[in-house]
């Protein structure tokens, strides 16, 4: 999730974010990861979403200035090995107003979470796959969520919330913005209270939107502080299980455009985020670096996939974990060059104007 120490990029850029996107570098003192390598990723991982599954039923539109619990959004959240993170989260879900139905998918902790979360919160879902799928596991939320008939699901990490209120906006806004797939919140640091240096680049995000927005259309956007339609969400298949966990966010904004949805910035939704210090950052580093190239020679024509490229891997840090990062991306290629889909000129065009400002982020350093 992200933060004044990372965060996820609008557009990926050459620094790894929390959740593993790539932006420009503050050169660090390099560290050291251990010398192995992943194993290749599957071809198959539980918990993706089909493409041809069905739309849910919508729920019922609630009258504007509506008050009380809200059953057009539900919650999901994704963790592993973070119970006291997560049970601070949960407790002040519980008390929103809109008392949204929350799906916990806890990805293998060895922490007791499950258990934790079953005592304290009886009324979470809490689903326990057989594997750590990564961000994987929101694709198996937001099914759970579907056979509910719940047309919207707001993500959360283990340690962001939500403001009292946010959540029925969201509804609202996707209940009249029939073409909008994903909505983005601006985002708190606690406990100073003060405003993530990303939320100026959603703001001032120079993408053009192909149909009205209530804010500022996206390229991409930020999972943990973001809501989806599930309508949208099903259609293009979810997070991919390729890409694991790391900046997955883009890959999936840019096949939400393709599709013909629209992504945008809302400043009247907040979203808070104190930051867990249970995180392995040599881990995101690697991850985020192998997920920007391998979206980059994915989804970008020939001539931009080439020109980022050249920026990511120019601005990487000396450290053995940017290295692996890019070892792990070329080790792909097979697969990347077989499931390659270049991006219509229309959403490529989004890809484009943000380069620029994401070249020029003060916002964004390497967190490795």
């Amino acid at each position: 999730m992200p933060a004044a120490a990372g965060r996820t990029a609008v557009a990926s850029g050459p620094r790894v974010h929390e959740n593993g996107t790539v932006t420009a570098p503050r050169t660090p003192a390099p560290e050291t990861v251990p010398e192995t390598v992943p194993e290749a990723v599957p071809e198959a991982v539980p918990g993706a979403v089909p493409r041809s599954a069905p739309a849910p039923v919508p729920a019922p539109q609630r009258p504007e200035g509506a008050t009380g619990p809200d059953d057009r959004i539900a919650v999901v959240i994704i963790t592993r090995d973070r119970r006291v993170e997560l049970l601070r989260t949960l407790d002040r879900l519980a008390a929103l107003p809109e008392r949204p139905h929350v799906v916990v998918v806890d990805n293998g902790s060895g922490d007791g979470t499950a258990a934790a979360v079953r005592a304290a919160h009886p009324d979470v879902e809490v689903l326990e796959p057989r594997a750590n799928l990564g961000a994987v596991g929101r694709n198996v939320g937001v099914e759970h969520v579907a056979r509910r008939g719940t047309p919207y699901v707001a993500f959360c990490d283990d340690d962001t919330w939500w403001d009292p209120g946010s959540l029925r906006r969201v509804a609202d806004a996707l209940d009249a913005h029939p073409r909008l797939a994903v909505v983005t919140a601006r985002i708190v640091v606690e406990p100073a209270g003060t405003e993530d240096p990303i939320v100026r680049e959603l703001r001032d995000s120079p993408v053009r939107p192909s149909v009205p927005l209530p804010g500022p259309a996206l390229g991409s956007f930020l999972a943990g502080a973001s809501a989806v339609r599930v309508r949208a969400f099903r259609e293009v298949g979810g997070f991919s299980h390729r890409l694991w966990l790391g900046g997955e966010e883009e890959l999936l904004a840019a096949d939400l455009a393709t599709a013909g949805w629209e992504l945008c910035y809302l400043e009247d939704l907040t979203v808070h985020h104190a930051a867990s210090l249970v995180r392995d950052r040599q881990s995101r580093a690697r991850e985020g670096i192998r997920n920007t190239l391998w979206f980059t020679w994915l989804r970008r024509p020939v001539a931009a996939a080439l020109r980022r490229t050249w920026t990511v891997v120019r601005g990487l840090p000396r450290t053995r974990a940017a290295a692996l990062g890019v070892l792990d991306a070329v080790r792909g290629l097979p697969w990347v060059l077989r499931e390659r889909r270049t991006l219509p000129p229309r959403v490529e065009a989004r890809f484009r104007a943000l380069e620029e400002p994401q070249r020029r982020s003060a916002a964004r350093r390497y967190g490795i």
